[in-house]
């Protein structure tokens, strides 16, 4: 089936940071996608590719708006949608008062479902497509997510979290526990249409060494998964592990130790980082997930992108639902550029947009799959709107280049500034006039 669309266009090729600007996208004013059977066939100037289309071919024309790739989260938490904005703790706390009380539900599947229906749709109304998701310890709380997930025809990564110390009695399971219902769902789920599975370590204070080398076994055994677990996030956290892993010389090092480190390994938020992990990061090819709302609501710190980059550490955007506070990809933008600002570094409008989408893909190994528009990759994308608030519209009259247009986006824009979100080219979200 052949899907035809026309408007505003913007994606990019490569990463603003590490080419010529102008090397790193394309932006077409008047531009045209063509769409065969959900996959990008050709992008390029209206003018040149609509005389070769068929006379009967039905064109879909944004005639406001800027069409991009549909948003990319690195790092959420589906199971802690109802408990965002819980007050006034900081992680370790946060996860003992609020986390754990709430995850313990879904070991109940039609609870899981309900949750993850709502979920889902609160990305997809915020413009995101592709998620990096933990689930709970729970085998249920995975089935229930790629479930909803796959009736949606959505590219998801999510994972059945692995936890056997320093966590409540009801939360727990063993290594070989972990071990097992991890391999049984990966044989389930994992490339079952368009979804993925992540290994889910949570973290390393609650996992024993046994637990962790069971998550390495994993990997090794099936090495097109992924690894998603959380790093160096807070002061106390470092200083926790360092007390229950004395014999490794760092946070990383401890999950290097288990062999966790690679291509589609993922850690979230990376905010304290020596510049020997970042090294390691960077020669592993594994990759941060860089989650501002989440280290400013939590008080975790500044993550330091600069850094990142200097060891080429793919680097995405992750929102960090329930600890972030939002699900739109430009309002953690918005929180990322302030983040940056606070470190006295500057956070382009273009290089915020890369990250939010083929930062993302490469982050999580899915370049050419998603995260833009070239030839043979997913046609999930948005519609964004300049005019969607009165200050929004009042603002963009004074606007006279593309990289202002797209700051004015980046600080103003939430999901209220989604028009329409598509998947495999078919709007799923919104009506477009």
């Amino acid at each position: 089936m052949l899907r035809v669309y026309r408007g505003e266009l913007l994606h990019f090729l490569a990463d603003p940071a590490k080419v010529a600007l102008q090397d790193s996208y394309q932006y077409f004013e008047d531009g045209l996608m063509i769409i065969k059977d959900g996959l990008i066939e050709s992008i390029g100037e209206a003018n040149e590719l609509l005389p070769t289309l068929d006379d009967n071919i039905d064109v879909t024309h944004y005639k406001s708006g800027l069409m991009m790739p549909g948003f990319i989260d690195t790092h959420v938490h589906y199971p802690q949608t109802e408990m965002i904005a819980s007050y006034g703790e900081q992680l370790l706390e946060w996860l003992e008062n609020y986390t754990f009380p709430f995850e313990r539900q879904f070991s109940d599947l039609e609870h899981g479902k309900n949750v993850a229906e709502f979920f889902l749709s609160q990305l997809l109304e915020a413009g995101t497509t592709t998620a990096l998701v933990f689930g709970t310890v729970h085998k249920a709380s995975v089935d229930a997510f790629f479930t909803v997930a796959q009736q949606k025809k959505l590219r998801m990564i999510c994972g059945k979290v692995l936890m056997d110390q320093n966590c409540p009695d009801y939360l727990s399971d063993t290594a070989q526990t972990g071990y097992d219902d991890s391999k049984a769902l990966i044989e389930k789920w994992h490339n079952t249409d368009r979804l993925q599975y992540a290994i889910t370590p949570r973290f390393a204070p609650t996992c024993s060494t046994e637990q962790l080398n069971k998550a390495g076994q994993l990997l090794a055994e099936h090495p097109s998964v992924y690894l998603h677990t959380h790093l160096s996030e807070n002061k106390a956290e470092i200083a926790w592990v360092k007390e229950l892993f004395p014999d490794s010389t760092s946070y990383l090092d401890v999950y290097d130790k288990s062999k966790l480190l690679g291509r589609r390994s993922v850690f979230a938020h990376g905010v304290h980082l020596h510049d020997e992990e970042c090294q390691r990061l960077g020669e592993t090819n594994s990759a941060i997930a860089f989650c501002p709302s989440s280290n400013l609501f939590l008080g975790s710190g500044l993550f330091n992108l600069q850094q990142a980059q200097k060891f080429d550490v793919n680097v995405g955007l992750g929102s960090d639902i329930g600890a972030g506070t939002t699900f739109s990809m430009l309002s953690t933008i918005n929180e990322g550029y302030k983040t940056q600002q606070l470190r006295q570094e500057k956070l382009s409008p273009f290089q915020s947009l890369y990250l939010a989408t083929l930062g993302g893909a490469r982050a999580l190994d899915l370049e050419g799959t998603v995260g833009n528009f070239t030839q043979g990759a997913e046609a999930d994308f948005v519609l964004l709107d300049y005019h969607a608030t009165p200050l929004m519209a009042r603002r963009m009259q004074h606007c006279t280049t593309l990289s202002e247009k797209l700051f004015i986006l980046s600080m103003l824009g939430d999901e209220r500034h989604v028009k329409a979100t598509h998947i495999m080219g078919e709007r799923v979200t919104g009506e477009p006039k």
